[in-house]
């Protein structure tokens, strides 16, 4: 295997980051911005994970494809990932553009790489790597490459062993043992259809899973195509890879599952990118970012260091450049320029910050108008919230989803899956009970 590695590690492998969908799901964080750009552990967003892991992976021309709420996205990458002139590295946009040939927009991931497939034909690769814009994980690539290179693959499916409860929110693959897929059913749910999917007792042993229960190959939306198939297996008018292609590829070509075991999330709802924010604050959170042998990268900011005056806090993350006065904060992370003034009190919850420092002109000038600063202000309690970034939250405000339905649209705020939202840039005015 290690003379496969080697060459994994040599083979020409492009990257291509999906990041055009609406993300409908993690509404109102994707208000006025895609899903890859939601901001992530407080400095990060979602598309640095992809986009990290690639380069950690040392592999580093990348594909970025884009089509809603994009300009955000954009910026971020323009200020993120700059390789040297000296090196052949990129990680670029693709937007969706109307052409002769074409004037609509991506109607899924097949799509997109289909109408992409002029500008990454250009290129001099063997493998081409298609991966999400919206997921919390750690893999070396050059594995799930060296995998597709010994099992002499046309295309290889990255998954992940989930139990019965979850295997009908997934793409489920069934395989014989040497990893050749055989089936696959997009989000299974009758007992017969799951039970036929289920692993055997004998790769269940293999995986070192845990026996007894029912283990079961879920899609990560990672695939690995060579050059030719891809090409061969678009030349279609089917729109999605999980849904159209994968499962007529099975009976066509060599089809195999590569399985993966660390820690993986798909951050595509409320609930999932709270959970998944607020386990960072944990003492040993299950997607580390003090992992240095591979770390997360993101876009230089030149801030000061946080200050922290009087303030009481409890396994809380605390980013750059916030001012935080005689506050108490417990189970919370606290995104970049944070402003908080004293006697709040803050738990279980994910403050965004802000983009910019407010000057003092624009403080008098909101004060005239009777608009709070940026930041929250004194004595305000947060409870099981989602701030986003440049809200104002005025004095003696209560910020809660306690007592409202699990879904409801209010003034400024939202309730999603039992979690209070404050969209970006909102103002909530003094005294206001959320």
């Amino acid at each position: 295997m290690s003379d496969v590695l080697t060459r994994a590690g040599k083979a020409r492998v492009l990257a291509v980051v999906m990041g055009g969908g609406q993300g409908t799901r993690l509404f109102p964080l994707t208000l006025e911005r895609s899903k890859p750009a939601v901001p992530l552990a407080g400095k990060y967003r979602l598309v640095d994970i992809p986009i990290s892991n690639c380069i950690n992976s040392r592999l580093n021309q990348v594909y970025l494809l884009t089509q809603f709420n994009s300009a955000s996205l954009h910026r971020h990458i323009s200020h993120s990932y700059k390789f040297d002139h000296f090196s052949r590295g990129f990680v670029e946009i693709l937007a969706a553009e109307q052409t002769p040939t074409s004037d609509s927009w991506y109607q899924g991931t097949a799509d997109a790489v289909r109408k992409n497939l002029n500008h990454l034909l250009t290129n001099n690769f063997e493998y081409l790597l298609i991966l999400s814009g919206d997921q919390l994980y750690r893999m070396d690539f050059r594995e799930i490459i060296a995998a597709h290179i010994e099992k002499e693959a046309e295309l290889t499916v990255a998954t992940i062993p989930v139990d019965r409860e979850r295997a009908t929110g997934f793409g489920i693959m069934h395989n014989d043992e040497d990893g050749r897929i055989q089936k696959f059913v997009e989000k299974p749910d009758t007992p017969e259809l799951l039970d036929s999917l289920r692993l055997a007792e004998g790769q269940v042993a293999e995986q070192g899973l845990e026996a007894g229960g029912d283990h079961y190959l879920a899609s990560m939306g990672i695939y690995v195509f060579n050059r030719a198939t891809l090409v061969e297996l678009l030349d279609n008018e089917m729109t999605d890879f999980g849904k159209h292609i994968i499962p007529r590829a099975i009976d066509s070509h060599r089809v195999y599952s590569h399985v993966y075991q660390g820690y993986w999330e798909d951050i595509g709802t409320i609930r999932s990118f709270f959970e998944a924010n607020l386990d960072m604050v944990n003492t040993v959170p299950r997607f580390d970012f003090f992992q240095m042998e591979t770390p997360i990268y993101t876009r230089p900011r030149f801030m000061p260091a946080s200050k922290i005056n009087g303030a009481a806090i409890d396994q809380a993350v605390i980013s750059d450049g916030c001012i935080i006065d005689r506050s108490r904060i417990s189970q919370s992370l606290i995104g970049v320029r944070c402003l908080m003034a004293p006697g709040c009190r803050v738990h279980r919850s994910v403050l965004m910050g802000a983009d910019f420092y407010e000057t003092e002109a624009s403080k008098r000038e909101s004060a005239a108008k009777g608009i709070p600063t940026m930041g929250v202000g004194e004595n305000t309690r947060i409870e099981s919230a989602i701030i986003d970034k440049n809200a104002r939250i005025g004095a003696n405000c209560v910020i809660s989803p306690e007592g409202k339905p699990e879904h409801f649209d209010g003034e400024n705020y939202f309730i999603r899956e039992g979690i209070a939202i404050v969209p970006k840039g909102a103002v909530i005015p003094d005294g206001t009970m959320v």
